[in-house]
Order: C-alpha cells, then sequence, then structure tokens
C-alpha cells in the first residue's frame, strides 16, 4: 500500500511538472510571436540596397514602378526564424505588351550576401495575357552562429529585391504594381545551436525609413533560449521520478526477511 501511495504522489508530481513546463512554452511562444506591423502599409520601394523601403514581418508593401526597374525592401529575421519573402506583381495590360516576361525576387542578408531559396517559386514567366505573378523564397534556418567562411543566415537585416530578368526590349518602362509581404514560422529547438552573435548584421543604411528596420518590434532574442531547455528540463524532472519510483519498487516493505527456526 505504501509504495502504490509513493507512486501515485510519483504521477501526481509529473503531471504538475509537464503542466508548469507546457505553461513556460506557452508564455515563450506568445511573447516571441509576432505583433501586428500596424494598419500603416508603405506604398513605395526604394531602389538599391541604400535606399530599401523598411517593413516588418506581417506588413504588406506595395510600389508602384515602370517594369525594369529594381524594388528592394528591407525587413528584420531574428534567431531560430524562417523568413518567406511573397511578391505578387500585377503587370501591364496585355495588349499593351509584345510577349512573355520573366520576374525573380532575390534575398540578401545584412552583409549583402545572396541567400539560397530552401523552397518557393524564386522566378516565375508570365504569358502575354497574364494579369499578375507570383513569387516566394523561403530561406533557410536564421542561426544564432555560423562558422566564418558559412553562408548561413544571421541574425540582422533582410533585403528583398524584385525585378524582371527577362523581358521585351518594346516592353521597357511599361507600368506595374508590386506587393510584398515577410511572413516567418519558428523552427523550434531543433535548429538551435549553441552561441550568440555579439550583435545583429545590421549595416548602416542611407534613410531614417530603412534604419527602423534594424531591429524587430519586440527586440532581438538573446540566442540562448530555445525549447531545448524545455525539453531538457522535462526529461530531467521525469528521470528523477522514473528513479524515486523504482527504487520504492525495488525497496519492498522495508520489514526484515524471517530466518527459519533452528539457524
Amino acid at each position: 500500500m505504501r509504495t502504490t501511495r509513493v507512486l501515485s504522489r510519483a504521477g501526481v508530481l509529473a503531471g504538475a511538472a509537464l503542466l508548469a513546463l507546457a505553461g513556460t512554452a506557452g508564455a515563450a511562444l506568445a511573447d516571441s510571436s509576432d505583433s501586428s506591423a500596424g494598419d500603416d502599409k508603405p506604398t513605395e520601394a526604394g531602389t538599391s540596397f541604400r535606399t530599401a523601403t523598411a517593413i516588418q514581418q506581417d506588413q504588406e508593401a506595395t510600389a508602384e514602378a515602370s517594369t525594369g526597374d529594381y524594388l528592394y525592401w528591407s525587413f528584420p529575421a531574428d534567431v531560430g526564424q524562417r523568413p518567406t519573402v511573397h511578391a505578387t506583381v500585377k503587370l501591364p495590360d496585355g495588349a499593351a505588351r509584345h510577349g512573355d516576361s520573366t520576374w525573380q525576387v532575390d534575398v540578401y542578408d545584412g552583409l549583402r550576401r545572396h541567400q539560397a531559396c530552401r523552397f518557393g517559386a524564386q522566378t516565375r514567366t508570365a504569358a502575354q495575357d497574364d494579369a499578375t505573378v507570383e513569387l516566394s523564397c523561403t530561406l533557410r534556418t536564421v542561426r544564432a552562429l555560423a562558422e566564418p567562411w558559412a553562408n548561413d543566415p544571421l541574425p540582422g537585416t533582410y533585403y528583398a529585391r524584385l525585378t524582371v530578368t527577362g523581358l521585351k526590349a518594346d516592353d521597357l518602362g511599361l507600368p506595374m504594381k508590386a506587393a510584398t509581404e515577410v511572413t516567418s514560422s519558428d523552427a523550434g529547438g531543433a535548429q538551435a545551436v549553441d552561441g550568440a552573435l555579439a550583435e545583429p548584421l545590421v549595416p548602416g543604411v542611407g534613410t531614417k525609413m530603412a534604419a527602423a528596420s534594424s531591429e524587430p518590434e519586440d527586440g532581438w532574442a538573446s540566442g540562448w533560449w530555445s525549447s531545448r531547455w524545455l525539453w531538457t528540463a522535462a526529461g530531467g524532472v521525469l528521470g528523477a521520478l522514473a528513479g524515486i519510483g523504482g527504487y520504492c519498487l525495488t525497496r519492498g516493505s522495508g520489514r526484515p526477511a524471517r530466518v527459519p527456526a533452528g539457524i
């Protein structure tokens, strides 16, 4: 009976510990979730890295330009995030165009290193009668630390560039409209690494508007926290409770064994 009660208490403690860890995980996820970027939508795009229009994640931006222009936006990306750049181009009237056009979205980090797309339609060709073309580029998970020679995404400012790469010469300069938005998913502790940068990769910028994107609205992550800590703590608690339960089972009732008479 005593052993059963001890095991029941151990089970209650284990359940309470897991509930506490779950609550902590929920609070951490709530704190790390992206806050609303507000109702203000930028209505222009830069024409170079230095004049890139600043946006926050989950904030839609639009721009009117001429076909053939390079359009730049800058946005922050932090540790553990897996950003996706979405771009939609509203093409000129098909009657005014002379053929197909190929569009491309590229992403660069704070050091202006080109970042490969993990998946997504980075380049697409629009037929002459198409009204719009949609592009996307999902980056690799932003890491807290990387080797100096590696090209891994690191926390800091990123740049999205939209342009046409294939076009009839007669279609250059036709008016077009573009919309872009950056979303992000949390990769979790499975992608976490030990270590952190001294400072995020936020280069000097040429305008106050671009400087605003140098930091997320809720600040930069420290780099040391990840959900791996929750799983490590949960494993330690369960291991300790399992040890207590095993000890109670193997100890028996605690009474001394009977010695046969005559020995």
